[in-house]
């Protein structure tokens, strides 16, 4: 079964809580059992992560890579500023879907420039938690056009 890594950033945990005009309300246990359920659909092992700090996401990236056939990653605020992201999303090589739960593009002009979309596949920003479940539908599809080339 294919793997696909879930990774979420600094205060994603908050969901459900934190602004959710901008975030929404469910909660990151039920967007990831949503996930969970869509990946057991399409054959894949959807393994997710949450942390608030920079390190543990990257050692996490690190220490999953190999057995991953692609990444969802929402950085949070590091999407703005984490080079160290960036490089570790661009040395593991592998499909890759940033994805924002709000607009980036129409909030504050710091949140508009993301460091990590130049190595990602794509990114999908704006359309709420249902964002994760397309990255993850593209990654299937994706996945299984290689698997047939």
């Amino acid at each position: 079964m294919k793997k696909v890594l879930v990774i979420n950033g600094p205060n994603l945990n908050l969901l459900g809580n934190r602004d959710t005009r901008l975030y929404g309300v469910k909660t990151l246990p039920e967007i990831e059992k949503a996930l969970k359920s869509e990946g057991n659909k399409l054959g894949i092992e959807v393994l997710c992560f949450q942390s608030n700090s920079e390190g543990a996401i990257i050692d996490f990236i690190q220490q999953n890579c190999a057995e991953a056939a692609g990444i969802i990653i929402n950085p949070g605020a590091l999407t703005h500023y984490s080079l160290a992201l960036r490089d570790v999303l661009a040395d593991v090589a592998l499909p890759c879907i940033e994805v924002h739960l709000s607009n980036i593009y129409a909030r504050e002009e710091w949140r508009q420039k993301s460091v990590t979309a130049p190595v990602v596949t794509g990114q999908i920003s704006g359309l709420g938690w249902q964002g994760y479940l397309l990255a993850l539908q593209y990654l299937a599809s994706a996945l299984e056009s290689r698997k047939q080339k």
